[in-house]
């Protein structure tokens, strides 16, 4: 154990700093009855933590509700949020020093500068009042906290500041934590291009619809800085530590971030399930690796109102659950909402950019960050037409900027679940939802009438300009803009459908007819193995849908190992290697010897193996360069049709590549798990471990199953021994629709931030054995379930 502690130490960003140790009660554990009182509210609240942490509210109005649920929010999770809000709104320079005043700037051009009435109102009515109502009950808890200060999280105490006051439009400005799809895509296909030449895009990644990308009029594919994204990339990672000091993110963390986010969801009609009730599952799947993650359960009741799910903890309301009457999940849908943009700067004069025949002025807005220690420091933020400026090239005459939804009003990740969580029935559901604009989603859809539904959510720009599709750079001379925005109403949609059951995982899922709002969509190895185990089950259960979540039968594994039928050779370590794979069966369970083998080959072995016999050497290095992770459809591509991938005798090609590889993986795993392949276990080489910001309390290592390839997804570093995961679903629900009780979630590693807690990681090992607990709903149940009483009183 200790040496696997010390071989994963490369991802820990963070040290704790050496304080006294004070254990006080935390405010997560109280004992039976206890109280705060919380100004502002108008009439008591009660709230029951059940045995696994989820918080049941019970309000007399949904403005003393929502005050509430900020309330049990900042309790289990106010250094989450805190850090959250100071990295968003550029603050963390205020308590942590100078070497994060780089990073509160970046953060600081992404903040929303909009019309805030245009803002609330893009959310729905009472938008405005839950945000605020929120806000409060956070702030209620940061003073009750100062007259209490042994209950203080000891981030805190080990960082020496104190958390700040929320107001209520921090919730909506930030925007950096949202999904935005493809702008690194954009910068990585430019430069690939530039070393292979113009059909090397199709060996990045497999676009849908079939689409060739065209260079865009005056763009130099050859031109963009290495360090082009440095400031985007900085305001939109997590905020890392390092004795005190900032840290950058980890390459590999920040390139999985974009590339590999998604979920899985799926909705069974009554007639094929086995009670005759609909079922709805979903686990969202995002970057996991920190301590707690970034999804909180909690069940919200007041009258017209009662829902319980999962959201991001600084969020009112839910985004992922039920109210009593439908349900809702929710995946990724790959919508392109931004763009890099290249200018030409006046000589002389780095101000003035070229727009349509002229020069024209960038709109520069002084601000003062302040420094912990050191008075504030004056930064200029400039911004062109079409966004905030992340570099400018003045030995060049050079700038670059970015376009995003993040401008329009109502982007706030995921807030616009407030406005479909009192829906009764799918029109109901699929008019909220034309409200939502961002991050591009597919919601799923149930009730307890039997209805089944889809309906996709984006804010998608209409792109004008020659060459202009959004896959690569475009420069900013006024040639290539939007030109408006599609959203829900302009999408497809599904009820009921004809073969009883609908799935997502982020696959290209639009049907003819209806235009994309983007071209690089997931891998469909999830989907299609959804799609084969529901198709063949007649009378589906919560068991069977939970089992679904948690299976790992990789479909790259069902498509490359036939391949290997035929081959002979008279290596003899190739030959160990081909008898192991000849007998795996695609299954990446924790005990599989050969899922360590095949996973370790296809990353390490044979994507760089194939890139260089696919492309020119530097254009080959770069694409397979420590972070990025392969579209392995291309591969399998290339298999099918080996005498358009590698040319004349393409089958010997592709034959001899398999070969050559295969000796390199197995000694790989012989030196990290010996020479007895006997001995080989996926989850020896493939660990999660909740990695706490200020370095610990860490939780795990966990033993992993599943990869990137299978429905229990599981994206790991493959550059590192053992296997990291860094993305995968903490949170996981299958929902018995109208008999709630039934229903099961999990919510690794548990839903209390405060190390003190009994919560802090009580579902770890529940989450990695695949298991689930009871998302209660009924009062009965709830208070057959009970661990603490607590009330919350008016002043």
């Amino acid at each position: 154990m200790v040496e696997m502690r010390a071989r994963f130490k490369v991802l820990l960003t963070a040290t704790a700093v050496s304080v006294p140790m004070v254990v006080p009660m935390p405010a997560s554990a109280e004992s039976p009855g206890t109280s705060y009182v919380v100004p502002g509210l108008e009439k008591p609240v009660s709230m029951t933590v059940d045995t696994w942490g989820v918080p049941h509210i019970a309000a007399s109005s949904t403005g003393d509700l929502f005050q509430a649920q900020g309330f049990s929010a900042a309790r289990d999770r106010l250094f989450q949020m805190d850090t959250w809000r100071r990295s968003g709104l550029g603050e963390l320079s205020a308590v942590l020093g100078e070497s994060y005043v780089e990073q509160d700037r970046a953060s600081r051009l992404f903040l929303y500068r909009g019309d805030m009435d245009k803002e609330w109102a893009s959310y729905g009515p009472g938008a405005k009042e839950a945000a605020t109502r929120f806000a409060a009950g956070v702030n209620a808890y940061v003073d009750w906290l100062e007259k209490n200060p042994d209950s203080m999280p000891e981030e805190f105490r080990k960082l020496g500041y104190e958390p700040a006051r929320w107001k209520p439009q921090d919730l909506v400005r930030i925007r950096t934590h949202s999904l935005v799809s493809n702008l690194s895509k954009e910068v990585t296909r430019a430069k690939l291009m530039c070393l292979g030449g113009p059909d090397a895009s199709r060996y990045l990644s497999k676009l849908e619809p079939k689409h060739r990308p065209e260079v865009p009029d005056g763009l130099d594919l050859c031109s963009l800085p290495d360090d082009v994204l440095d400031t985007y990339n900085l305001a939109t990672a997590t905020v890392t530590f390092a004795g005190g000091r900032m840290a950058r993110e980890p390459e590999p963390v920040r390139a999985l971030r974009e590339a590999a986010s998604g979920s899985n969801a799926w909705a069974v009609s009554p007639e094929r399930t086995s009670t005759g009730r609909p079922i709805l599952a979903g686990d969202p799947h995002r970057v996991n690796y920190s301590v707690p993650a970034n999804r909180y359960i909690t069940h919200l009741s007041a009258p017209g109102l009662n829902i319980i799910g999962a959201g991001e903890p600084w969020n009112p309301g839910v985004s992922m659950g039920h109210n009593g009457n439908v349900s809702f999940a929710l995946t990724n849908l790959a919508a392109d909402q931004s763009d890099l943009y290249v200018y030409d700067l006046k000589p002389g004069d780095p101000t003035k950019y070229r727009y349509r025949g002229a020069w024209v002025s960038m709109k520069t807005v002084e601000e003062d960050i302040p420094v912990a220690g050191a008075g504030a420091r004056r930064s200029s933020l400039s911004f062109t037409r079409h966004g905030p400026v992340i570099k400018v090239d003045q030995e060049k005459n050079k700038a670059y900027a970015v376009r995003t939804v993040w401008t329009q009003p109502g982007t706030s990740a995921y807030l616009s679940s407030l406005d479909f969580q009192k829906a009764g029935n799918f029109d109901e559901f699929s008019a909220s939802m034309r409200r939502w604009r961002a991050p591009g989603s597919n919601l799923l859809y149930a009730d307890e009438k039997g209805n089944i539904g889809w309906v996709p959510g984006a804010l998608s720009p209409r792109r004008a300009g020659k060459g202009y599709d959004g896959l690569l750079p475009v420069p900013g001379d006024g040639r290539h803009e939007w030109t408006g925005f599609d959203d829900s109403d302009d999408f497809p949609s599904a009820l009921n459908p004809e073969a009883g059951f609908i799935a997502s995982a982020n696959e290209y899922n639009f049907p003819d007819g209806y235009e994309a709002p983007g071209f690089e969509w997931a891998e469909r190895y999830r989907k299609d193995r959804i799609d084969e185990v529901l198709s063949g089950q007649s009378g589906t259960s919560v068991e069977d849908t939970t089992d679904l979540q948690n299976d790992v039968k990789s479909g790259a594994a069902t498509e490359v190992l036939p391949y290997l039928k035929g081959l002979e050779s008279s290596d003899p370590t190739t030959r160990e290697a081909l008898d192991l794979l000849r007998g795996y069966d695609g299954v990446a369970g924790k005990d599989s010897a050969g899922a360590v083998l095949f996973e370790t080959w296809i990353t390490n072995a044979l994507y760089p193996a194939w890139a260089r016999a696919m492309l020119p050497e530097e254009a080959a290095r770069y694409l397979t360069r420590s972070g990025t992770i392969p579209d392995f459809r291309v591969v399998t591509d290339s298999f099918a049709r080996p005498e358009e991938w590698f040319g004349e005798g393409g089958a010997l090609a592709r034959d001899k590549l398999i070969l050559d590889t295969l000796p390199k993986a197995y000694d790989e795993v012989s030196g990290f798990l010996g020479t007895d392949p006997g001995r080989w276990s996926w989850g020896a080489a493939h660990i999660h471990v909740f990695q706490h910001p200020l370095g610990g309390p860490n939780v795990g290592p966990v033993p992993m199953d599943g990869t990137s390839h299978t429905v229990r997804l599981s994206t790991y570093i493959p550059s590192i021994f053992p296997r990291i995961q860094i993305v995968g679903p903490t949170f996981k629900m299958a929902l018995d629709v109208g008999s709630w009780d039934n229903s099961r979630a999990i919510n690794a590693p548990g839903q209390s931030g405060d190390e003190r807690s009994p919560h802090y990681d009580d579902l770890a090992e529940k989450w990695g054995a695949g298991e689930y607990f009871p998302l209660l709903y009924s009062e009965s149940a709830i208070e057959e379930n009970a661990e603490t009483e607590i009330t919350l009183d008016p002043a």
